[in-house]
C-alpha cells in the first residue's frame, strides 16, 4: 500500500519571527538529598520557557522506576503543586518544546519515556535530525511502531536498538551519534545514570551545572542553572558524552570529528540574553551586533529604539557606538508573552498592536532609527514601521542585527521555505519599499561571526550564507511524519 506524505498549509502566525527549538533540562540529585528533582525540574523549565511554548514534560527515575507527565501547554498549564508532590524520585528530565518536527499533540511532546528489555529510557531531544527519515524507515521495516510524528522518536528508538547490542547505556548513545545526522543535544535518563550528549557540530547549545548540595545538572542554557542557584561548571563540548553516576561525572567522546557549527541565531535572538552560551555571553553579543550596525549602515537621526526584547540590546550597542541617543519607543504587553510561537495563529494585525505599542512622547517629530533582530515575511515588520510613524515619527530608518534569511534551516529553527521569506529574490532596496521604510540596513555575514566575544566554537550561518555544515534534504517539510491514505479516485 502507497502512502503520500500529507503537506498541511502553513498558517502564517507572527510573520516576522523565528521559532525556538526547544528547551531540555537534567538533575541527579546526591545520595541522601531531601530536594525533590520534579521541583527543580519545574523551575528550570519556566527558565527555559522562552525556548518553547507548545508544550513541557518532567520525567522522573524513582529507585529506577521512571513516571512521565508531560501536555500541551506552558510549564505553569501542565504542572501544579498536586502533580510535582506526586512525583518523587532522584533523578529528572525535562523539557519545553516548540515543534520543528511533527504537529502540536500531547504524543509530541517530551520527554519520550519507554520501556525496553534492558530497563527504562527517558529522553528529551532540542534540534532537528537531517536523516530521520530514512532511519524511521529501517525501523519500521523491522517492526518499530511509532506513536509520535516527530524526529525524537526515531532518535530514541536508535538509542534502544543500540543499547540491545552492548553494555551500557552510554555506548549506546556513542554508537548513535555515529547514525545520526544533524543538530541534537540529548539529556538522558536510564534507572541509574543521566546523560548529556552533544552533536559533533554543536548546533545547539547545552551546559552543566551544579548545585550547592552537589546535584548535577544538563540545560540548555546558564540562565536554568541560574534560577536554580547552581555554579556553572562548563559548556558540553561538540561530540561528547557525559554521564553522571552514583554522584560522579565522566566524559567521553563519540569520536565523530566535524567543524564546530554552533548556531549563530541563539546570539542574536533565541537564547535569554542573562544566558552565556559557549563562553560568550548573549547580552553582549547583541550589544556587539548593534555596534557593527552602526558602522556597516550609519544615518543621521535623533533618536535609537528597540523592537523588545530581542532588538533592544542591539538597540543600545547602535546608541552607544553612534552618539546617537537611545530612547523607548515601543512598549511592550508584559501579558501577553510570546505568543507569536503559536503556530496558525490568526487575527496578526490586532496581535501585533495588543503586544506593541509606540510611545508617541519619544518618537513624534524625530527622525527615528528602528532595531530589530530579524526579518523573515516583512508583515508585522511593516506594521511596526506603520506604528511608529502613526506616532508621529517624521523618519524611520530600519536596522536588523542580522543578516538577511534567504534559505531554509534544517538543524532545529523554524524558518519557512525560501518563497516565503521576504529577502529571497529581493534586493534591500526593494524589501525596503515593501517595509516602508526610509532606509534599511542588515548585519553584514562577517559581522556576524564576530558578535560573540569569547566565543569557543564556530558558528553555523546557513539560514544566511545556504552553506550547510552536512549534506540537507532539498527541502524541509515540518510535517513528514503525517502521512494520509491516497484517494482511492
Amino acid at each position: 500500500m502507497k502512502y503520500r506524505i500529507k503537506k498541511s498549509p502553513r498558517t502564517p502566525w507572527d510573520a516576522d519571527a523565528i521559532h525556538e527549538e526547544c528547551g531540555v533540562f537534567g538533575i541527579s540529585l546526591p545520595a541522601g538529598s531531601e530536594a525533590s528533582p520534579a521541583h527543580e525540574a519545574y523551575v528550570a523549565l519556566f527558565a527555559l520557557q522562552h525556548r518553547g511554548q507548545e508544550a513541557a514534560g518532567i520525567a522522573v527515575n524513582n529507585k529506577g522506576v521512571i513516571h512521565c507527565h508531560k501536555d500541551v501547554g506552558l510549564v505553569n498549564d501542565v504542572f501544579n503543586q498536586e502533580t510535582l508532590d506526586a512525583m518523587p524520585g532522584q533523578m529528572a528530565v525535562g523539557h519545553v518544546r516548540y515543534s520543528t518536527t511533527g504537529k502540536q499533540s500531547r504524543e509530541n511532546a517530551q520527554p519520550i519515556a519507554i520501556t525496553h528489555v534492558k530497563g527504562n529510557l527517558a529522553v528529551a531531544h532540542n534540534g532537528n535530525l537531517v536523516n530521520a527519515g530514512e532511519l524511521r524507515r529501517e525501523i519500521e521495516l523491522g517492526g518499530g511502531i511509532f506513536r509520535s510524528s516527530n524526529d525524537s522518536e526515531v532518535l530514541v528508538y536508535t538509542i534502544v536498538r543500540e543499547r540491545l547490542k552492548v553494555g551500557s547505556i552510554e555506548e549506546a548513545v556513542v554508537n548513535t551519534m555515529k547514525m545520526i545526522k544533524g543538530a541534537y543535544s540529548l539529556v538522558i535518563m536510564s534507572p541509574r545514570k543521566l546523560l548529556a550528549a552533544r552533536d559533533p557540530h554543536g548546533f545547539r547549545p547545552l551546559c552543566i551545572g551544579k548545585s550547592p548540595e552537589g546535584a548535577y545538572i544538563f540545560a540548555s542554557e546558564t540562565c536554568a542553572l541560574d534560577a536554580l542557584g547552581a555554579a556553572f561548571v562548563r559548556d558540553v563540548e561538540p561530540g561528547e558524552v557525559c554521564v553522571v553516576e552514583d554522584g560522579k561525572l565522566k566524559s567521553l567522546h563519540c569520536g565523530v570529528e566535524a567543524k564546530t557549527s554552533a548556531c549563530v541565531f541563539e546570539y542574536i535572538y533565541f537564547a535569554r540574553p542573562d544566558s552565556v552560551i559557549d563562553g560568550a555571553s548573549v547580552e553582549l553579543a547583541r550589544q556587539e551586533a548593534g555596534k557593527y550596525l552602526s558602522i556597516e549602515h550609519p544615518v543621521g537621526a535623533d533618536v535609537v529604539i528597540g523592537v523588545p526584547d530581542s532588538g533592544i540590546p542591539a538597540a543600545i550597542g547602535y546608541a552607544k557606538c553612534s552618539g546617537i541617543p537611545y530612547g523607548v519607543g515601543l512598549i511592550k504587553n508584559r501579558y501577553i508573552g510570546r505568543t507569536f510561537i503559536q503556530p496558525g495563529q490568526e487575527k496578526r494585525e490586532r496581535s501585533v498592536r495588543l503586544k506593541l505599542n509606540a510611545l508617541r512622547e519619544a518618537v513624534a517629530g524625530k527622525r527615528v532609527i528602528m532595531v530589530d533582530d530579524s526579518i523573515v515575511r516583512g508583515t508585522t515588520c511593516a506594521r511596526l514601521v506603520k506604528l511608529i510613524r502613526d506616532a508621529g515619527a517624521k523618519e524611520v530608518h530600519m536596522r536588523i542585527s542580522a543578516p538577511p534569511f534567504r534559505h531554509p534551516c534544517f538543524f532545529g529553527t523554524d524558518i519557512p521555505e525560501r518563497t516565503q521569506l521576504l529577502a529571497h529574490g529581493r534586493t534591500v532596496e526593494e524589501m525596503r519599499q515593501i517595509i516602508g521604510v526610509d532606509s534599511l540596513g542588515f548585519l553584514s555575514l562577517e559581522a556576524a561571526h564576530k558578535i560573540a566575544l569569547g566565543a569557543k566554537v564556530g558558528f553555523c550561518d546557513a539560514c544566511f550564507s545556504g552553506k550547510y555544515p552536512v549534506d540537507v534534504p532539498e527541502q524541509a517539510e515540518k510535517n513528514m511524519f503525517e502521512s494520509e491514505l491516497p484517494s482511492q479516485g
